[in-house]
């Protein structure tokens, strides 16, 4: 047989251990924030249903979904379809049905969906539920982009409340702050503001077109948005029109007065504009800061889009400012969730953190927690068949205690051992040697320092539990 060269597919990574336990820590805290408002923990399976799939995320959206193969010979199946119907042609589109059933899930959002109408009798309304899970895409690897990855998703559904999207500010501000970022910036918007605007110069089917370009302000600049618009069929006037909306400044509230004069004639537009109102309201309940106090974190930005076509509220979008790096968060409101499965009006809302972008702040900034790169505390060496016996009553009782320990699985040279230790950046070892079971002293080595003590076994335990 030939030797076949190892890798992984595009797009796709191995995680070392000192990685896992830096992504747990991730995974851990912001699991920790959303169970601390009411989020419960489900799972979906890594493959859906083709059809559970397909249609939900645009033409676009589709070409980008893993399908998997059916067992068996489908070429087989593909001909008696042939025969039953002549007319069947042999193209990617009429093979699809018949090859594949299953594909990989390419967001949690979908399989989310599914879930509330299967359950929706076994569950209570409103259903606030979170998912950390892997999902797939067949999108063109490059930095910061992978076939392969994990969503941190948050959502409620079957509840209009806009106390929901205020905790969303607050669970985006908790996690982020626990996971010791000090610089960052949730961005909100609504959609009812663009809908707004876009009646207000006249263009409401352009809607799209509008914020897509808008949406690039920070990249290309008022000139390029000027001519995206123009080529998107916007007239100079539309231009003149929508140019002081682009370029709102000042705080928050001044921005949203400002807005309230631009949108007077547009009912869509004013209610953004309440809703907005109604999320800073329960912020200032629930912190007692005013708008002013939240703008340390908080920030009304008007270009703000994000998928425009799904959202129907509110829209929030998280950065760091520390370094450079794309939104590490983001959500907002959305109706009829579940409409594509047949329950229909369950309005809901939802964000998710960018795990994998926020791995790599963390990492930039050196902010993983030292204990993050330990995985044992304690390394009990083994010098002999007596040692060994002595040693495994002590190890057991360590980890009684809940105390990572492991004893050096044979019998080795000092050296050696030590080695060991520190290539698996083991803090501390144990010596157990004659002098140590004739005792009953063991000798602690603190492997970073170079120092060692007497200790009793104790003395071990109380000084390394918790």
């Amino acid at each position: 047989m030939a030797n076949i060269k190892p890798s992984v597919p595009k797009g796709t990574r191995d995680f070392s251990p000192s990685e896992m336990v830096k992504r747990n820590y991730i995974f851990q805290t912001i699991s920790t924030v959303f169970r601390k408002y009411g989020y419960q923990e489900i799972q979906t399976p890594s493959m859906e249903n083709l059809s559970t799939l397909t249609g939900k995320y645009g033409e676009e959206g589709d070409k980008l979904i893993f399908k998997i193969l059916n067992s068996g010979d489908f070429w087989s199946d593909a001909d008696k379809k042939k025969q039953k119907t002549p007319d069947f042609d042999y193209s990617s589109k009429s093979l699809l049905p018949i090859i594949s059933e299953k594909a990989l899930r390419y967001d949690l959002t979908v399989p989310f969906a599914r879930y509330v109408v299967m359950h929706q009798n076994e569950i209570s309304f409103p259903f606030k539920r979170f998912q950390i899970q892997p999902v797939w895409r067949a999108d063109r690897p490059q930095k910061g982009r992978y076939r392969e990855f994990y969503q941190c998703d948050a959502d409620v559904v079957g509840s209009e409340s806009l106390l929901n999207e205020a905790e969303f500010v607050l669970i985006y501000k908790e996690a982020l702050s626990l996971l010791g970022l000090k610089d960052f910036t949730i961005k909100i918007n609504n959609r009812k503001i663009l809908s707004g605007i876009a009646e207000i110069i006249g263009k409401p089917k352009l809607i799209v077109d509008m914020t897509v370009a808008i949406d690039k302000l920070d990249k290309i600049g008022i000139d390029g948005v000027t001519k995206e618009l123009i080529e998107r069929g916007f007239s100079p006037e539309d231009i003149e029109k929508l140019k002081p909306v682009i370029l709102l400044q000042g705080s928050t509230l001044e921005k949203l007065e400002q807005l309230k004069a631009v949108l007077s004639s547009s009912e869509t537009g004013l209610k953004g504009i309440s809703e907005i109102e109604s999320i800073l309201g329960y912020l200032k309940g629930l912190t007692k800061l005013s708008a002013e106090g939240m703008s340390s974190f908080l920030e009304l930005d008007i270009t703000l889009a994000r998928g425009l076509n799904y959202y129907t509220g509110a829209i929030f979008e998280v950065k760091t400012n520390e370094v450079a790096m794309g939104s590490i968060g983001g959500g907002g409101r959305y109706d009829d969730l579940t409409g594509m499965f047949g329950l229909k009006g369950l309005t809901g809302a939802g964000i998710s953190f960018g795990a994998d972008r926020i791995y790599d702040v963390l990492e930039e900034l050196n902010l993983f927690p030292e204990s993050t790169s330990e995985t044992t505390k304690l390394l009990i060496t083994n010098f002999d068949t007596e040692a060994e016996m002595y040693a495994l009553p002590i190890i057991q009782a360590l980890r009684e205690q809940n105390i990572a320990a492991e004893l050096y699985p044979a019998a080795a040279k000092l050296k050696k051992q030590l080695s060991y230790a520190d290539g698996k950046s083991i803090p501390y070892v144990v010596l157990i040697g004659s002098d140590e079971m004739q005792t009953g002293e063991l000798t602690l080595k603190d492997m970073q320092a170079g120092t060692q003590e007497k200790i009793s076994l104790e003395a071990l335990i109380q000084k390394f539990k918790n």
